[in-house]
């Protein structure tokens, strides 16, 4: 089997590809792409539970905890403990925080926009069930039982 006709290999390529393009944007404002999804996804208004983070944007707890130290030093985010509960901790964003997460979400929106230019929206819906497909059966099967 050619890799180019596997489903593994133009999933890893396009997403290589966004990666290495969101990384330059990100670079121009001190961001990794890493750190742009990581604002994106925080509740700017009450902050994130640390435990809901990680699972919430697909990254490992030791990824996500380095992720954070380094967004903790640049002062983009803090961590704040529950008033309730102190075994709780939430992610906050702070104002530069802020104008680094508007810095993201204007790339995520120009790529978008720009896609959206260029597959009609059949494709995109197919593209949507097709992912769907994927992710239910990573989720929900075991395929490398057998192996």
């Amino acid at each position: 089997m050619k890799p180019e006709d596997t489903f593994d290999y133009p999933l890893r390529w396009s997403w290589h590809s966004v990666q290495r393009h969101y990384n330059i944007i990100a670079s121009k404002n001190d961001l990794t792409m890493t750190m742009g999804y990581v604002l994106l996804n925080i509740d700017q208004e009450n902050g994130t539970p640390s435990t809901k983070l990680g699972p919430q944007i697909g990254m490992e707890p030791g990824s996500l905890t380095r992720t954070i130290k380094t967004m903790i030093d640049k002062g983009y985010i803090y961590k704040q403990s529950d008033e309730i509960d102190r075994r709780k901790v939430y992610i906050c964003i702070t104002e530069l925080g802020k104008l680094k997460r508007e810095a993201s979400r204007e790339a995520v929106i120009h790529f978008n926009a720009h896609l959206d230019k260029k597959i009609s929206k059949s494709q995109k819906k197919k593209f949507f069930e097709v992912m769907e497909i994927i992710n239910n059966v990573l989720s929900n099967e075991n395929i490398f039982e057998e192996l």
